[in-house]
């Protein structure tokens, strides 16, 4: 029995030396080469509110248009989020011969575009896209108008995600 637990316990050390010694390390809070960001646009859509979300809790200041205009909140936005497009699409895809509707694709669209406050370029106009398909039977509607809520959110959080780590890689202003 004592043998069975010491080589548990070496087998899970060796493991933890390989991983170790490979570079495995799990992900890190992102790091941002500013400290403010003024998000204009998108006012109170998904995507966009996702985004003010987690830009917050990874500690940046976030500036919004209903945020006071003063010289001094001017001055700490370094950057400025502008969003062009966040919508949602919901496209029948599938039909039976009787034109019920059988699939429907979901689309989250959101568009975007950085710049620093002088008004340089830092990422260009960006669209980000995402579709999940849904099958349909309109005998279990109320099922299916709940997952179709769970896909868009998980969707919303992607693309969050996915910007936040463009605005992580960007190198110092």
């Amino acid at each position: 029995m004592a043998s069975a637990a010491r080589r548990h316990w070496l087998l899970t050390l060796g493991a933890g030396a390989l991983l170790a010694g490979c570079g495995f390390q799990l992900r890190q809070a992102p790091r941002f080469a500013f400290e403010a960001i003024r998000v204009d646009g998108g006012n109170g859509t998904p995507v966009t509110s996702e985004l003010r979300r987690l830009l917050a809790i990874n500690g940046l200041k976030v500036f919004t248009p209903a945020t006071p205009t003063n010289a001094e909140g001017d001055l700490a936005a370094q950057v400025v989020l502008t969003v062009l497009t966040d919508q949602r699409e919901r496209v029948a895809v599938g039909q039976t011969a009787a034109g019920q509707v059988r699939e429907l694709q979901l689309r989250t669209r959101f568009a975007f575009r950085l710049r620093s406050a002088s008004g340089r370029d830092l990422i260009g106009d960006t669209e980000l896209l995402l579709e999940r398909d849904l099958s349909f039977n309109e005998t279990i509607v109320l099922s299916k108008a709940a997952e179709e809520e769970r896909l868009y959110r998980d969707m919303i959080a992607d693309i969050a995600d996915q910007v936040l780590r463009r605005l992580a890689a960007l190198p110092a202003i």
